[in-house]
């Protein structure tokens, strides 16, 4: 009988055993099968980021080139076209504004070659590239815009920066082209260590935001944009009194691309 008691005993702990093994090996597979998972979505959404970044880039070039068409075209060519005028009519009344438009003629050159550089996208920051952007707009009598900023610089990831540029280059290009407006202000807040708040505003036409406008492949893309960097973004538009676009960033984030 006590032998019996013995091999029962084995046998109930062989099995408990056996079970318990069973259980870690199930528990295991799972735990390595969700940590694949977790890496590969990882791996897509790494990739999907850096599609995105090289989609952007490409946009802010193109952006670049088409503003550089018209500023040679619209602005350098004009101002050398008058220089070659007043050449042409010289005398030694006219030798100050020959001098004078050539100076021009340089000072928008020079500006031009900061664009064509081809490291000035990767290597510029936010700020620095919307304070040329606005530069541009005034210098070039687009629109008078201004931009302020506020509270303490931060440092933000250089590729997030790049993509916040380029969303906020989607609605300075449809304040400009469609929203009739004649101010544009862009507010740079570093609220505190974790967040900025980026606001661009027109006083141009505004429009409904039930219609299709509203919904349109600019603002989609400034939203899906704005996902991939864990930043929130709220556009609001007042039918005769302009447009404003805002955005959150959250600077803790920024190292884990999310989508």
């Amino acid at each position: 009988m006590e032998q019996q008691g013995e091999e029962y005993i084995l046998i109930i702990s062989t099995l408990v055993i056996v079970v318990v093994i069973v259980f870690l090996v199930v528990l295991f597979s799972v735990f390595q099968r969700r940590k694949n998972t977790l890496l590969q979505d990882r791996d897509a959404q790494k990739k999907r980021f850096e599609r995105e970044i090289a989609e952007t880039q490409i946009e802010i070039r193109e952006e670049t080139l088409r503003n550089i068409s018209w500023e040679l075209h619209d602005n350098i060519g004009q101002l050398l076209t008058l220089a070659k005028i007043q050449l042409q009519q010289y005398n030694d009344d006219s030798l100050n504004d020959i001098s004078e438009t050539i100076s021009k003629s340089l000072v928008e050159i020079r500006s031009l070659s900061k664009l064509i550089n081809p490291e000035f996208i990767n290597n510029i920051t936010l700020q620095e590239a919307l304070a040329l952007e606005i530069e541009r707009f005034n210098r070039l009598n687009y629109i008078e815009s201004s931009l302020k900023i506020v509270g303490n610089k931060k440092e933000i990831n250089q590729k997030h920066g790049i993509i916040i540029f380029r969303m906020l280059q989607e609605f300075f290009s449809n304040t400009i082209k469609h929203a009739k407006a004649t101010h544009l202000e862009v507010v740079l807040d570093f609220i505190n260590d974790k967040e900025i708040r980026i606001i661009a505003k027109d006083n141009g036409i505004g429009f409904d935001a039930n219609s299709l406008k509203f919904n349109g492949i600019g603002i989609q893309n400034i939203k899906t944009r704005a996902a991939l960097i864990n930043a929130t973004t709220k556009i609001v538009s007042i039918p005769g009194k302009g447009t404003e676009l805002k955005i959150n960033y959250y600077i803790e984030k920024e190292l884990v691309p999310h989508l």
